[in-house]
């Protein structure tokens, strides 16, 4: 006798499945990381990708001291600007901005994000901020992007805030010390290290329940649609449950998160590529090479935090080649 029961068809992992409400995340979760001051997370803009080539180093794996190829992705790392410092208070459990100070010189293309301070005492603030501190919880940076030395042809910068590692004292000395300046990759993230990458996905526009969700194209005598879900639910409830029916709507342009990429390479001098990447060009500056796929489409803004589940072993490799051919 057949079977009277099966799985649902199509993925109900993540619901509602609706547009990111900007083009790149906000990352409010950050690892607890022991040490020294440091920067939690960074951004960088995905450039493309490549493949690697290394020899194998886990003794009880089938390719230990073979040739191993990996796919890589490309992601453009130009230094951050510090444009300000932001104090956190927790209040019934969550936490509530206490207070904020812009940097004394703020970039010129800042503006074109927000509204910027034209007339700002920066001494005052700074001791009005210093009296805060006592009652204050936590100590962030706000961060800006700089596209211009990036290969990503705009001037409008990105905006977002990131926590920071240690006790209160330690994280306002370090802000207090680095506000106004750069930093740059190397000082955050290091070679081998596992980091997550967060992003928003590729916009696909409004999609069947095929594409969307996957689920099974009916048989060709059907009567009616054949890429069409048979019925919209059971009598009982009168009513379409919400969330459990496949039904058309936005694909992609979704806010994901990935776990665990390892960083293959932390470049200095640049990435070009025979030709020039393909509807990016020329990486001038600084550059990572992490493992495997991103989300997201080139020039998109990719959040990189470090690792939520990875514990903190690091494994760099030696690669014996990066390859550099053309796309075109």
């Amino acid at each position: 006798m057949a079977k009277g029961s099966k799985p649902k068809a199509g993925s109900r992992a993540f619901w509602p499945r609706k547009r990111a409400k900007r083009m790149y995340p906000s990352v409010t979760a950050v690892p607890e990381v022991k040490g020294d001051v440091k920067l939690l997370m960074f951004a960088a803009y995905k450039a493309g990708m490549s493949h690697v080539s290394y020899e194998g180093t886990k003794k009880n794996s089938p390719t230990f001291t073979k040739d191993v190829t990996k796919a890589v992705t490309i992601l453009d790392s130009p230094p951050l600007l510090v444009c300000g410092i932001k104090l956190y208070r927790s209040v019934e459990g969550k936490l509530q901005t206490a207070g904020m100070i812009w940097s004394e010189k703020l970039d010129k293309n800042l503006s074109r994000k927000l509204k910027v301070p034209k007339k700002y005492d920066y001494k005052k603030k700074l001791s009005e901020m210093e009296k805060m501190l006592p009652d204050a919880d936590d100590v962030r940076l706000v961060m800006q992007t700089q596209p211009t030395k990036s290969g990503v042809d705009k001037k409008k910068p990105e905006v977002f805030e990131a926590g920071l590692s240690g006790d209160k004292e330690s994280k306002w000395k370090y802000a207090l010390e680095n506000i106004g300046k750069e930093i740059k990759i190397d000082s955050v993230f290091e070679e081998g290290e596992y980091i997550d990458a967060s992003s928003v996905t590729t916009g696909k526009g409004t999609q069947g329940p095929v594409k969307r969700f996957g689920v099974v194209i009916r048989e060709r005598k059907a009567h009616g649609k054949r890429r069409h879900i048979g019925n919209i639910g059971a009598v009982t409830p009168g009513r379409v449950l919400p969330g459990k029916i496949a039904m058309a709507g936005q694909h992609g342009f979704q806010t994901r998160t990935e776990f665990g990429k390892r960083i293959m390479k932390i470049g200095v001098d640049g990435f070009e590529a025979e030709g020039g990447l393909l509807n990016y060009g020329k990486v001038p500056g600084q550059y990572l090479l992490v493992e495997g796929s991103v989300v997201g489409p080139k020039k998109r803004l990719i959040m990189l935090r470090k690792a939520m589940r990875a514990t903190e072993v690091k494994e760099p490799v030696e690669l014996k080649y990066v390859s550099s051919e053309s796309q075109q």
